[in-house]
């Protein structure tokens, strides 16, 4: 991410664009962009500003926003397609910072990603976590960290290490799915194959 903030003027920036790349079918008011990429009002407005005079986003009406209007992607930039090669099919976090942010949980045994971490679409989940001793709610903020800087919505499973080994015995199709199809596994401390 900080080479992308430095290219692109600032991570704030990095985000929402990433926010409106990902999601290009939804209306955002700016309230919502806040609470999306964890960010101040004023630098969200001013970054939206930005992109609104360059076009990248239009203003669309909604009911959901207080003032009657919202922001979408706006699919005539012309730049559209080359930026969501670059910021979409950019890794969107380097493994060993995730394995950073991950381990801080509990007893972590494994981390597994796939879907937008290797750019699998279709993938059922983004990302699966084994360990024991961890806190629902730390994990969750984790996971609002990382879709924060993400810009989209993570699918994401977390197994005890009990749990974990039950569902692979009995071949669970949540955990089939993920390891049957394309995944990463950045941390395997149970040597699954």
């Amino acid at each position: 991410m900080e080479i992308l903030s430095k290219l692109f003027g600032s991570e704030v920036k990095v985000k929402i664009m990433r926010l409106f790349l990902f999601n290009p079918d939804k209306v955002f008011s700016v309230s919502d962009v806040v609470d999306r990429v964890k960010s101040n009002h004023s630098k969200v407005r001013r970054e939206i500003s930005i992109l609104e005079k360059i076009d990248f986003v239009k203003r669309r009406t909604s009911q959901k926003s207080r003032s009657g209007y919202g922001f979408a992607m706006n699919m005539q930039f012309p730049y559209l397609l080359p930026l969501q090669n670059f910021l979409i099919n950019s890794e969107p976090l380097q493994s060993k910072e995730l394995i950073k942010r991950i381990t801080k949980l509990g007893s972590i045994k494994i981390v597994i990603v796939a879907g937008v971490f290797i750019q699998e679409p279709e993938s059922r989940a983004d990302i699966l976590i084994v360990g024991d001793g961890v806190k629902k709610s730390m994990l969750e903020n984790i996971m609002k960290d990382l879709e924060a800087e993400i810009g989209k919505e993570l699918k994401y499973a977390y197994f005890t290490t009990e749990d974990f080994k039950y569902r692979v015995s009995m071949f669970d199709k949540l955990t089939r799915d993920i390891l049957d199809y394309p995944h990463k596994k950045i941390l395997n401390k149970l040597g699954i194959v």
